[in-house]
Order: C-alpha cells, then sequence, then structure tokens
C-alpha cells in the first residue's frame, strides 16, 4: 500500500510549501520514493483528488478541545463541528479562541485535547506558534471533500473515488524527541539555521535509518534524499519522512484502526503512535 507524509503549512508558497513523502513499507523498513512540493492550498485539494490508494499521516490537528467546542455552543458530533468550523473565516476563529482564553484564569488559557498530553503537542486551538488552529481549518475539509477516510472520526457514506485513502493525525514531533529529547533541528528563519540544528538532523536521520524508535521500524532513503533531509534547514522534508515513518506503523497495524486505541473521544481525535 503507497503510504503519505504530510508536513503542512496553512499558508503554502512556492519558498515554503506543504511537503509530501511519498514511499512504501517493505517489511521492517519504510522506504522514502519520493518528496513532493505541493505550494498552493489549491494544489493540496488537487493533490488529495489523484485516483490512487494511499495511508497517508498528516501533521495537523483533526479536531478540537471538546471543552472549547462545548463552550463556544458547537455541534460536538465531528463532522458537524468540522463543517461548521470550515464555514468560519479565518478573522472570525482567532476572535472567538481568543475570547475564549480571555475567559479563562492564568495558566489554563488554553483548552486542550486528551491526546496532547501523551503526544507532548500544541493545543489545536492554538492560532499561533504554531497556528496549528489555521492548520486545521485549512488542511481538514479538504479531506472530507476527496471523500477521504478517517478512521474514528469519519467514513464517508459513499465514495465514488476509486481506491483507498486514509488519512491520520501525526505530529512528527513525538517520535524526533524519541532520538533528540527537547533538542531543535530546524528553524524557518535563516539566522537561527545553525551548525548545530544540522548536526541534529544528521542525527536524527542516521538514528532514523537504523531504526532506533519505539515503532520498530527504519527509514530506507538514497544518498541523494538523505542529503536533503540534512540539508532543508526548514526542517518541512524530514518533518514529512517522520509521518511518512507514522504511517508505515499505522499501515502495519492495519485496519479498521491503524493503531489507534480502543477508545478515544470521536469529537478531539487522537495523534496516531501517541
Amino acid at each position: 500500500m503507497p503510504l503519505v507524509g504530510c508536513d503542512f503549512s496553512s499558508a503554502p508558497t512556492r519558498r515554503k510549501p506543504i511537503v509530501m513523502a511519498c514511499g512504501r513499507r517493505e517489511g521492517q523498513a519504510v522506504v522514502l520514493d519520493a518528496l513532493e512540493p505541493v505550494g498552493s492550498l489549491d494544489e493540496y485539494r488537487a493533490w488529495l483528488l489523484r485516483p490512487v490508494s494511499w495511508i497517508g499521516a498528516f501533521d495537523f490537528p483533526f479536531g478540537l478541545p471538546r471543552a472549547l467546542v462545548e463552550a463556544l455552543g458547537w455541534p460536538t458530533e465531528w463532522t458537524a463541528c468540522i463543517t461548521h468550523y470550515a464555514s468560519l473565516e479565518r478573522r472570525s476563529v482567532r476572535q472567538q479562541f481568543a475570547a475564549f482564553c480571555a475567559s479563562r484564569p492564568v495558566g489554563s488559557k488554553f483548552a486542550h485535547r486528551i491526546t496532547d498530553g501523551p503526544a507532548g503537542a500544541s493545543p489545536s486551538m492554538k492560532w499561533v506558534n504554531p497556528p496549528v488552529a489555521l492548520m486545521m481549518h485549512a488542511g481538514v475539509p479538504p479531506l472530507l471533500a476527496a471523500q477521504v477516510a478517517l478512521p474514528g472520526l469519519h467514513v464517508p457514506v459513499v465514495s465514488d473515488r476509486p481506491g483507498l485513502r486514509v488519512a491520520l493525525e501525526a505530529y512528527p514531533g513525538l517520535l524526533a524527541r524519541e532520538i533528540l529529547s527537547r533538542e531543535s533541528y530546524k528553524a524557518d528563519d535563516p539566522a537561527r539555521q545553525t551548525v548545530q540544528r544540522r548536526q541534529a538532523r544528521a542525527r536524527l536521520v542516521d538514528a532514523l535509518e537504523r531504526g532506533e524508535t519505539r515503532l520498530g521500524l527504519c527509514l530506507a532513503v538514497d544518498q541523494a534524499q538523505r542529503r536533503m533531509l540534512i540539508d532543508d534547514a526548514s526542517g518541512d522534508s524530514l518533518d514529512a519522512a517522520l509521518c511518512l515513518l507514522q504511517a508505515g506503523w499505522a499501515e502495519r497495524h492495519g485496519p479498521p484502526r491503524y493503531g489507534l486505541p480502543e477508545q478515544f473521544d470521536p469529537l478531539e481525535g487522537w495523534i496516531i503512535t501517541a
């Protein structure tokens, strides 16, 4: 089964594209076949509509904290909630989320999903640093429009798209921290693209090639791909490859849950491998 790891941006450009890592699992190895840049949200939507099968791990939230949704009076059924969320302009999202935070005590401004704790992830309602709420706003609705299955959250009732497409929420930092702990390995700001961060990327790639994570899988790359993963100071290519490994772990577990826990909040969703 083809695999996809997606490093996402809510405002992609040619200089800062979405990166799709495409590959496949061969036994205990996840083979990276290609890194595909996607330079706009329109191209992202078109990419999802390709008539091919895949299991993909996407680096953006698939759900919002239940406490936030209930406080705002939004629908608490996942598809209805996402449909409502997608209907809002980004300015309205920021305003509503900021008002929610303003009403809460210091130290508990943001609501968290249950999965954020074990994954060590930012709250999915954050609209800055990183703007994962806006990534969700841009990334999830096209998955629904393309009739992609989201295990535990949404299964298309009728699909006229050929093949099997399965999308799971991923978080590359969860896997990177197994190797580097909290050491930084990437930066968008050129002033922060240091030799130390490049060395951290090289150690991370080495460890992934040796399979030194709890996933029990190794990353298989050729020399040109290896250089690309290390030389990309933004870390976007490497994050896409980390998501590809998480997709391989999910594919190995197989349907219907692809490694998701037996129970999790069907409004909030779950980060695969957490």
